[in-house]
């Protein structure tokens, strides 16, 4: 079978796994928003959508393995078209027109930087000193984004994507110097790259934890262009990748990420926002109570005829 066929296969099995994780997350973060990580490490649901994310990454590996970046990575927008009818779906609503509308400007645009997408398995890595100078330039990237501001929930959609697209680019180099024969399995290069993938990649899931807080639409949206913009960078400029198509090639990969970014715009317009279930004040407090603790008694006084006596109500 073709290796690029390999690749696409994997990333559709790949987007589908993190679409459930993706919605899984959401609903997570929309019931309680100021669950802080502590308290999600404690929480069942929120490893099972630890474990989707870490199926779908795997097969996200062994894609990235048979397939350069610059068509892996655009492939990740299918999770956008799974999530949000899904995300609709759990919500209990259906899916407005300006959420279709924005999804299908958003993968069209992905798709044009897809056709203009080229190369056959990767054989070319990252040195120790590029994996070290992209690391630390996305490190700074990602402290910018989450400084205090307006619109948090977009912001840190954009660092979770960055921080994703890079740990694609380092993990595409770990599994090509792994699996080269003609050095050692557990080189210092594999290691350090390898544990550099880790960081990116927990930092990652826990910025769209963080980002989903405002709704699943517009910030999986970010995440999705953030994501193959940041591989496509490093595929481009440090591992030989190209683009179809010449000047026009370029052109059209622009239009593509213009057209994403419209549908972006859209996705973050017209996203409803989590609702809340809202309770009475009363039942709130009374939840508070432990249920063996009974209230305290009242006093009243009793009537007249004897005075000077309180009895408990």
């Amino acid at each position: 079978m073709n290796a690029t066929l390999v690749a696409v296969v994997l990333s559709l099995f790949s987007a589908v796994a993190y679409a459930a994780a993706a919605v899984a997350q959401e609903r997570l973060a929309s019931r309680d928003p100021g669950r802080g990580t502590l308290r999600l490490l404690a929480s069942g649901a929120w490893w099972w959508s630890v474990g989707l994310n870490a199926g779908a990454a795997l097969l996200h590996v062994v894609a990235l393995r048979y397939g350069p970046l610059t068509v892996v990575q655009p492939l990740g927008a299918l999770t956008l078209v799974a999530a949000v009818p899904l995300g609709a779906r759990v919500a209990g609503r259906r899916v407005t027109g300006a959420e279709w509308r924005g999804t299908a400007y958003t993968l069209a645009g992905l798709a044009a930087i897809l056709v203009t997408a080229s190369g056959s398995a990767p054989d070319e890595v990252l040195s120790v000193p590029e994996s070290l100078t992209v690391a630390a330039v996305t490190a700074g990237l990602i402290g910018l984004l989450g400084r205090p501001g307006a619109r948090p929930g977009l912001r840190h959609a954009t660092a979770s994507g960055f921080a994703s697209g890079v740990a694609s680019a380092l993990t595409q180099t770990v599994t090509v110097a792994a699996t080269d024969r003609s050095g050692p399995l557990l080189s210092v290069q594999v290691v350090g790259v390898a544990l550099l993938v880790a960081a990116f990649a927990t930092g990652g899931l826990l910025l769209s934890q963080t980002a989903y807080r405002g709704g699943l639409g517009a910030p999986l949206a970010v995440v999705t262009l953030a994501n193959p913009v940041a591989a496509a960078v490093i595929g481009l400029t440090l591992l030989g990748e190209r683009l179809q198509g010449g000047a026009a090639g370029v052109l059209l990969a622009l239009a593509g990420a213009g057209l994403a970014s419209w549908g972006v715009v859209l996705l973050s317009r017209a996203t409803p926002e989590p609702a809340y279930e809202e309770e009475h004040p009363v039942a709130a407090v009374l939840a508070l109570r432990p249920e063996s603790a009974s209230p305290e008694p009242a006093l009243l006084p009793r009537p007249a005829s004897e005075p000077g006596h309180l009895t408990p109500l």
